[in-house]
């Protein structure tokens, strides 16, 4: 099967988009497939090598550190959070799309470049699988005070003129059918189960993150104002306990300037976020509009106890009691609590942490990216028979 990717992020970009769309095509790969990529440029001087064989009017810039082609087309910065790329208008997109003969176009979190691929994939009449992952209403709530009901329906746009949706929580689901989107199903996301595990706990770390023997309490992902991360401040004056932040965003001058005794790591991937993972006592999380929350997943992975909203996809990951624990978004005395209760019973910490690490052991990205392949299989075979 060919697989037109059209994603409005992807590594090296590092957040949950890029992660999850970088996994399919991976997987897709390994699998067989055909997927190609397409994707906003990165900025200029740190744009991958461009192939010769293709011309840059009809392909866009072709990034070859990948066994499949990913096409990057030229952006712009989100003015205020320069991390993010927004991909401007190019015809490159439909040309890649033709050139490549997709069968199908995934369109990864689509708002931008993705309703442009939604719009080719209309044009060319091929099937279009939209996967929800990204709440830019709460987004533009949240950064601009407004437009969250323009967000809605530009979503509900690209969304309904999709084949299938597919949602990665409940609450997601539940989201979208209230917003008027059709014919949505589940798909979640996997887990590196090999990467992300309780062995990778390294005593070195902990004593150089911890020397005075703390509960290392981590928080891991992008700091932005979404995040909420500032309602950990309280448990930086908890007796025994270490509060240590990894990540970056435009959130970091005030959080550094809000949890001046916290340990801010910046960036950390690969085996090294890893092993940070698997050296915490307790993940917490406090971002009330996650779609799915992958962090705390892996987190899960690592056999760690979490503290997480009871919003969005934490709500289908935690089982309150038995693989972590669940508070009331937005309550820092409630997260504060929570973490005392841990800090309290290593027994309880550890307990959650081996049924957390049960409970995603078969939720592998091979498994999921497998029931990924079943939608598009649905989907090309529901064109078929409407055709006929």
């Amino acid at each position: 099967m060919r697989v037109a990717i059209v994603t409005e992020s992807f590594p090296p970009d590092i957040n949950g988009v890029a992660h999850c769309t970088l996994q399919t095509a991976d997987h897709l790969h390994r699998l067989g497939h055909e997927p190609m990529v397409i994707a906003p440029a990165g900025p200029p001087g740190g744009q991958p090598a461009v192939s010769g064989d293709e011309p840059p009017e009809s392909q866009g810039e072709l990034d070859r550190s990948h066994p499949y082609p990913v096409v990057r087309i030229p952006s712009l910065p989100l003015p205020g959070y320069p991390q993010v790329r927004v991909a401007l208008p190019s015809r490159r997109l439909a040309t890649a799309i033709t050139s490549h003969g997709s069968d199908l176009v995934h369109l990864a979190s689509p708002f931008v470049l993705g309703a442009r691929g939604m719009t080719a994939a209309l044009r060319l009449r091929i099937p279009a699988v939209a996967v929800y992952q990204t709440d830019l209403g709460g987004y533009a709530r949240t950064y601009l005070g407004a437009g969250e009901n323009a967000a809605w329906r530009r979503i509900r746009a690209v969304h309904t003129a999709a084949d299938r949706t597919l949602a990665p929580s409940t609450a997601a689901a539940r989201d979208l059918e209230e917003h008027g989107v059709p014919r949505i199903r589940l798909w979640p996301r996997g887990v590196d189960t090999e990467r992300f595990h309780p062995s990778r706990r390294d005593p070195e770390l902990r004593r150089a993150l911890a020397p005075g023997g703390e509960l290392i309490v981590g928080y891991i992902g992008r700091l932005a104002p979404e995040k909420n991360v500032e309602l950990l401040a309280p448990l930086c004056s908890l007796p025994g306990v270490r509060v240590v932040v990894v990540g970056d965003g435009p959130s970091e001058p005030a959080l550094r300037a809000a949890m001046p005794q916290a340990r801010f790591l910046g960036r950390r991937t690969g085996e090294e976020l890893a092993r940070i993972f698997a050296s915490l006592d307790v993940f917490a999380h406090t971002g009330p509009q996650e779609t799915f929350c992958q962090t705390v997943q892996e987190a899960q992975a690592s056999g760690v106890a979490v503290v997480a909203p009871a919003a969005g996809g934490p709500l289908d990951l935690v089982d309150h009691g038995r693989t972590g624990l669940l508070v009331p978004p937005g309550d820092s005395t409630e997260v504060r609590d929570a973490v005392s209760l841990l800090a309290a019973d290593a027994r309880l910490r550890a307990s959650l942490g081996r049924a957390a690490r049960d409970a995603v052991e078969g939720r592998t990205w091979g498994a999921v990216v497998d029931q990924l392949v079943d939608h598009y299989a649905d989907v090309l075979m529901t064109r078929t028979a409407v055709a006929a």
